[in-house]
């Protein structure tokens, strides 16, 4: 696959002990920022339906499906993207990679807030959203690349669970932004897109500066030579094509597809309370907007804890057996969500937006921990196509159900209908960790 200026450089002379061992720990820490703060950014500019529902519901005439199914598309299309990216991904600059998908959403953005062509209907709306999404799903495949090539196997447990939190700052941010926006322009709908679209721009920006695509490319030792690690998954065959790779290491892998599977339930839990929280709020508690946009940024901020503390766990207490932490974790999202549906009208919102902050808190530990096991089971050259195809299934599916179905739901049978679907959902992602816990324990007792 030819790339021309996005093909990933080639390695550099290898520099001296001296300056490997002055530039190597600096670089480290510099290329994390960049991916953090890189990431972060696509979420500023990914989510924007799901907080100003309300306003769409109200303003523009457009009903809870096509809310559903607008909000539905941009997540339909990174799942697509973050797929077929990665392919291209795993053979790029991530330097250039990241940041020019980061731009190119953030300029969909600006034509959605700023073009009224694009928001005249359902179709239009969602086809804009669509094209939103495919640029969004350039974000996640670099990151993981430079995950995999800058941090070892015994480290990327902590590392990547430190890093996924980059979800969180940038879905925090976004209601901030939003509401501020919202408040300067007498709550005009354009604002959600054209606000974080801007500040997203000088996130690119920064990315662009602070990356850099493998140690091999600066001069430096693979990870696996400097930090004396080997890899647990030996590199994919080099002769064979990027198609013949992913079809042997990702597409039959069992682990991969028991993973994408999970994956689906995961996601739908996710989006499904995220996506329709400030509605829920509004149409069950009587809540205002501002309400909702705290409980958004609640879910986002509680996401950072609870993905650090499963992380930990899931090295120290689950010693690396990571599908026995997606169980806890989303056991205890279950039962936030069970006792956040049924808390009676007339609970005071600090309570309600606790239970979302607790929804939030343990349901991004299993966002993490497939992205993880995903590339850490994978060769370093499919890494990102791994990771990759289980967002496929995350967002195509998962998504989905939480947004198209969730609007259908909510539309035809009411609320109690669409939290027992929930409550079903969290069930089966814990049946299906059990059965990826099967294949990752055997994977383990291999390597040793």
């Amino acid at each position: 696959m030819k790339l021309g200026w996005l093909a990933a450089p080639p390695p550099q002379q290898r520099k001296t002990d001296s300056e490997i061992r002055s530039l190597y720990p600096r670089l480290r820490v510099q290329v994390f920022l960049g991916i953090f703060i890189g990431y972060a950014g696509f979420y500023l500019i990914r989510n924007n339906i799901s907080l100003i529902a309300p306003l769409l519901l109200d303003d523009t005439g457009i009903d809870k499906v096509g809310v559903g199914i607008i909000a539905n598309a941009v997540l339909f299309a990174y799942g697509l993207s973050k797929f077929f990216s990665a392919m291209i991904s795993d053979q790029a600059n991530a330097r250039y990679f990241m940041p020019l998908g980061l731009a190119l959403s953030a300029v969909m953005n600006l034509l959605i807030a700023n073009v009224p062509y694009l928001s005249a209907s359902v179709g239009i709306f969602a086809t804009a959203m669509f094209l939103n999404g495919w640029f969004q799903g350039m974000g996640w495949p670099p990151c993981g690349r430079v995950l995999v090539h800058w941090y070892s196997t015994n480290e990327r447990g902590s590392v990547t669970s430190l890093w996924n939190t980059a979800h969180n700052v940038g879905g925090a941010a976004l209601p901030a932004l939003v509401g501020v926006g919202l408040y300067f322009f007498h709550d005009q709908w354009q604002v959600a897109f054209w606000f974080p679209a801007v500040v997203a721009l000088v996130v690119a920006a920064i990315g662009f500066l602070l990356v850099r695509d493998t140690p091999e490319s600066q001069g430096l030792p693979p990870i696996e030579e400097y930090r004396n690690d080997p890899a647990k998954v030996s590199a994919a065959d080099d002769g064979l094509t990027t198609a013949q790779r992913v079809y042997k290491h990702v597409l039959t892998n069992k682990t991969i597809v028991m993973l994408a599977i999970a994956n689906v339930f995961v996601y739908a839990l996710r989006y499904g309370v995220l996506n329709w929280v400030t509605v829920f709020l509004s149409e069950k508690h009587d809540a205002e907007i501002g309400k909702g946009l705290v409980g958004f940024a609640a879910f986002e901020l509680a996401g950072i804890v609870g993905t650090i503390a499963c992380g930990f766990m899931s090295d120290k207490i689950f010693h690396g057996f990571r599908s026995g932490a997606g169980i806890l974790f989303t056991l205890g999202a279950g039962i936030s969500i069970a006792t956040y549906w049924l808390l009676p009208v007339g609970t005071p919102m600090w309570v309600l937006i606790v239970f979302v902050a607790l929804i939030g808190g343990f349901i991004y530990g299993p966002v993490m921990l497939i992205g993880l096991q995903a590339i850490d089971l994978s060769p370093h050259n499919v890494a990102g196509t791994a990771a990759g195809f289980t967002g496929l299934f995350g967002y195509l599916l998962g998504a989905t159900l939480a947004s198209t179905g969730v609007g259908v739901i909510v539309q035809n049978f009411g609320w109690n209908i669409t939290f027992m679907v929930f409550i079903a959902f969290a069930l089966l992602t814990m049946l299906l960790f059990a059965l990826v816990g099967k294949q990752e324990r055997a994977l383990m007792r291999s390597a040793k």
